[in-house]
């Protein structure tokens, strides 16, 4: 900006704020010192470590030591816990405790990374937060009051309910539609009250503030003389390319260069005063990797600050050196009347009108489902390692050890929720990383848990399994994580057609057989289990030895199976001449025989018919970077809309009395020998007297996609003839639903038009609803009317230098296998199951096998765990919750500290390396209530629940504590900051009381709450 340029600005600050004394500056910079620290981008956290972050917290902590005036925020706890338990020396330690009881270096957001917003799952995102507040907690007795949220690439809803009950008073976003973020600096608008959430609203909302154009790097300041204000230099990486990415080194400040960077300082301050209501400006100093040499960062930067303040007249403003508390107690103070925002997000995140950032939601597939399938496994083990602590006489599991290997999942989960990691927007050898410590943690929870089994099953048990199977057999125990009764199909691989699958009192159990859909030589075997709410089944799976005419005994149904002719991709034929049913109690399925593709959909309680069709399709990309927009990792660009991906399709249906599958192959070329991509869809027939309502109204599918061409990025899309206006509903994180109606764009509608789906969207109109729950994240969207969308894979090569330098590519010739369910019926139907089908879903049984050659996992069936061998079976009592509330987590999270944060204080003062033992009858309990305001009229209303009765079969609860979100606040000690809005408050819609105080045993869970507890159990 010209010198002239100064004028309008200045006009505009007189008329926001009247003229005080000539030597009384109107306007405060707080300058706030971070480092922006990935935790896995192009670098692997041990290379982060070597080059930059240990210096990071080696010189700042000695430069806030010598000089009283500096501050600093550190935000990744990743990082911090490496450096604090591999590095740093008591004395370091020491001048850590005294800082921040000084309020020098503040902890903002606490988490162990700064996660994703779009295509992470809630339960994640909390736990992230949990490892790392509890982390803070128990080392320095320090709870992040403030969010730091400034590089995730959009920003949910969900997140600012989350913070509220983690005790945030203020969260920080960036990262939002440019053309947003324009409007809203004219308005200034940047700073608002954010009630996240529909039901909760006021209850758990957050002072907002959108951090403007410059972002948080001052190092990209528009400065015609400057490359910003780090005085860094470069941190050295191995085998480090792409030397342009990093800022250089700035130019050093002296008697004759600091007039030059002030009035570049200046010059921004006016233009960000100008886009905020009070005159408290938040200049964020650092960017990537900055401050690993602090002392010079410090000694260039007090010299422009002394300078401004020296001559506050000439420059109408202040700077101090602060935290980010330090700047939200200025704003606070000044009790201005914020705007509201309601329940909607900032998604998707365009950086402008070519780059729309919707690629990264469907990007890296195989990793996105690794770390869900870690997530699910993570949940499941938790109870029942907390199961087997409270109910164990006299284990002979060693707790510290089960513990750790808790904790090794628990660091690799959170991990990749960071920003760059399941988003898929990270090098390849990150990916490694990522995959590695994710693999490695999950075999360490598998050994867990197999090792439970086997210290629980008495060696002499009277249940029929303690002989051990026959040669070729199999033992199994099923294991529902879920605080409900289920009743579903598990799904193994056997070797032999002839089976008998028993109970444990030897009973036959109904079972069916079919030749598997992947291996040749080896057969699904699909097995009816209900399970009790954190309970186990055990079975016995034996082969045949002899006919079952010989022997009385019941074996499995065997699937027939019924093929149709390979068909052509039609062009502007009739179709739907030739239809042939597939029935359950609830649905029928009709496909058409002239296309092998699905026909239509009858919801048989409402009687209503939808035609539906699913086909895989494509978008063609560019590939020359210097020629057109191209999609990467990132962003999505296509050349045009999308193009079928198939020529011929072939069908075949396996029918048996559990289970009928349809089976279809899409080929890519008529005359290809294998196919590109297959659809498996299974309807499950309920039987008889059983409580199989869930397994009922759903059609379970998954997906093969693979191996793509190259610069294609391959999508379902089901068609039908509902008339949806093109509104789409997708979720927030698993959280809560968003209304994404159709929106026109000049450069880029398609791509402006996608959205995450993390677990579940859907399409309807007046009469009836499409439900899709997923797996996974994908991206989601509505191109036309009556269609839904699912981006399932990517591979994508450009020529762009910086990319293939870094190695930031995603040429995938990988083949993914993704599940999907589909409900359908009226909202009526739809809205009572689609939460509880969700979760059946992403939390399906874990199946535990003596010896088993199959994958961990399958398509349609739980993760499978081989033992190394055990028997027998236990008492056990289930633990059960109304079918409107899920258990969201139940764990011994193994922390050391007192629930009294006085006698906390104290034990760190008296000693800050106590070896304290951990607390093994403190669980930590998390409740959801899974349900909107008014979304049902049973499902929906408050829910009073005693924990005393509800966790009998857990053991006898001795204590109850309510606690904030992540466990660190007494909820009756964390007092919040009230904010003044232009809005009266609403508390949860027609329930207009927050939830009392604690006195017992006793709780009510409103609408969308999700409350934290510590129980504490009698010893046995």
């Amino acid at each position: 900006m010209e010198p002239q340029g100064w004028l309008p600005l200045l006009l505009r600050l007189g008329l926001m704020w009247p003229l005080g004394a000539p030597s009384e500056p109107r306007l405060r910079v707080f300058v706030v010192p971070h480092s922006h620290m990935d935790v896995g981008w192009l670098h692997t956290v041990q290379e982060s470590m070597q080059a930059y972050v240990t210096n990071v917290y080696n010189t700042v902590v000695e430069e806030l030591t010598l000089e009283k005036k500096r501050r600093f925020i550190a935000v990744e706890q990743e990082y911090f816990r490496l450096w604090w338990d591999g590095v740093a020396s008591d004395e370091q330690k020491g001048q850590v405790h005294q800082l921040v009881a000084e309020g020098r270096l503040e902890f903002v957001l606490g988490g162990q990374v700064m996660h994703d917003e779009a295509v992470t799952h809630f339960d994640d995102q909390i736990l992230q937060l949990t490892e790392g507040h509890g982390f803070l907690y128990e080392t320095l007795g320090v709870r992040p009051q403030f969010s730091w949220q400034v590089d995730s690439f959009g920003a949910s809803a969900t997140t600012p309910t989350l913070f509220a009950l983690a005790g945030f008073n203020a969260h920080v976003i960036s990262r939002i539609d440019y053309n947003m973020k324009e409007a809203m600096q004219y308005k200034r608008e940047l700073q608002f009250v954010w009630r996240g959430s529909r039901s909760l609203s006021a209850q758990q909302e957050i002072f907002t503030h959108v951090l403007d154009q410059f972002g948080y790097c001052s190092s990209h300041l528009p400065t015609t003389t400057l490359e910003g204000f780090n005085w860094d230099g470069k941190p050295v990486f191995p085998r480090q390319h792409g030397d342009y990415l990093y800022p250089s080194m700035g130019m050093p400040v002296n008697e004759d260069t600091v007039p030059v960077h002030s009035s570049s300082i200046a010059i921004n301050v006016l233009a960000r005063a100008s886009w905020f209501q009070t005159a408290h400006i938040l200049w964020p100093w650092g960017c990537d990797r900055e401050f690993f040499n602090a002392s010079q960062q410090f000694a260039n930067m007090d010299i422009i600050m002394e300078y401004i303040n020296n001559n506050t007249s000439e420059f109408s403003f202040s700077m101090e050196y602060a935290t980010l508390g330090d700047y939200f107690r200025a704003v606070h103070s000044d009790q201005v009347a914020w705007q509201v925002r309601d329940h909607h997000d900032f998604l998707p995140y365009s950086s402008d009108k070519y780059h729309a950032w919707t690629g990264f939601y469907a990007s890296r597939s195989g990793l996105k489902m690794l770390a869900r399938r870690a997530s699910t496994l993570l949940y499941a083990g938790e109870s029942m390692f907390t199961r087997y602590m409270l109910l164990a006489l006299h284990p002979n599991l060693d707790p510290a050890w089960g513990l750790q290997q808790l904790q090794q999942l628990r660091w690799a989960v959170s991990e990749v929720q960071h920003h760059d990691a399941i988003t898929g927007t990270h090098a390849l050898k990150v990916d490694d990383m990522f995959v590695e410590h994710l693999s490695t943690g999950m075999q360490g929870v598998h050994t867990l848990m197999a090792s439970i089994i086997q210290d629980r099953s008495p060696a002499h048990s009277a249940c029929s399994l303690s002989a051990g199977p026959e040669p070729g057999g199999r033992l199994v125990v099923v294991y529902n994580p879920l605080a409900w009764t289920i009743t579903t199909i598990i799904t193994l691989t056997v070797d032999f057609p002839s089976v008998r699958v028993t109970d444990v009192s030897g009973r036959p159990v109904p079972a069916q057989v079919q030749r598997s859909k992947e291996l040749p030589s080896a057969y699904d075997l699909h097995v009816l289990t209900t399970i009790p709410g954190l309970s186990y089944q055990h079975y016995s799976i034996r082969p045949s030895r002899s006919s079952q005419e010989d022997t009385g005994e019941t074996e499995p149904s065997v699937a027939s199976t019924q093929q149709f002719a390979v068909r052509l991709r039609r062009r502007g034929r009739r179709m739907g001449q030739s239809l042939v049913p597939v029935v359950n109690d609830c649905y029928i399925i009709f496909l058409d025989l002239d296309t092998n593709l699905m026909h239509s959909i009858w919801e048989r309680q409402s009687n209503q018919k939808v035609q539906v069709t699913q086909q895989f399709m494509e978008y063609h990309v560019n590939s020359h970077f210097n020629q057109d927009q191209i999609s990467d990792n990132y962003v999505f660009r296509p050349d045009g809309r999308a193009e079928p991906a198939w020529e011929a399709v072939r069908m075949e249906i396996m029918a048996g009395p559990l289970v009928t599958e349809i089976r279809q192959y899409f080929y890519r070329e008529v005359d290809d020998s294998e196919p590109t991509f297959a659809i498996y869809s299974r309807l499950a027939h309920r039987p008889q007297g059983s409580d199989g309502e869930l397994l009922c109204h759903r059609i379970e599918q998954e997906y093969r996609v693979g191996p793509l061409e190259l610069n294609r990025e391959a999508i379902l899309r089901t068609s039908t003839d509902l008339n949806t206006g093109q509104v789409l509903y997708s979720d927030n994180n698993g959280y809560q639903m968003q209304r994404r109606p159709y929106r026109q764009d000049t450069w880029n509608t398609i791509a402006q038009n996608y959205y995450p789906l993390v677990q579940s969207a859907f399409i309807q109109d007046r009469r009836s609803r499409l439900v899709l729950l997923s797996e996974q994240a994908h991206g989601v969207s509505s191109q036309g009317n009556g269609q839904v969308e699912v981006m399932l894979h990517r591979r994508l090569w450009n020529n762009d230098k910086w990319a293939l330098d870094n190695d930031l590519t995603l040429n995938d010739s990988s083949v993914v296998h993704q599940v999907l369910w589909l409900l359908m019926g009226p909202w009526t139907l739809t809205s009572g199951l689609h939460q509880r089908s969700g979760l059946a879903l992403q939390h399906r049984p874990v199946v535990m096998l003596r010896e088993m050659n199959g994958e961990v996992g399958g398509p349609f069936s739980a993760p499978v765990i081989t033992a190394p061998g055990w028997n027998g079976s236990w008492k056990q009592k289930a633990v059960m919750l109304p079918s409107s509330v899920h258990l969201q987590i139940l764990s011994i999270p193994g922390w050391k500290y007192s629930s009294n944060h006085t006698e906390h204080l104290q034990t760190l003062r008296k000693d800050q390396n106590r070896e304290a033992k951990a607390d093994l009858r403190r669980v930590l309990l998390r409740l959801q209530h899974l349900y909107e305001v008014d979304q049902d009229p049973v499902l929906s209303q408050p829910v009073t629940l005693n924990l005393q009765s509800v966790l009998r079969g857990l053991g006898s609860v001795v204590s109850v504590e309510e606690r904030s979100l992540t466990g660190t606040w007494d909820v009756s000690e964390m007092h919040r900051w009230t904010w003044s809005t232009q809005n009266p408050h609403r508390h949860r819609g027609k329930f207009n009381h927050p939830s009392p105080p604690l006195g017992g045993p006793n709780i009510t869970i409103y609408p969308k709450e999700i409350r934290t507890f510590f129980i504490h159990f009698q010893e046995q």
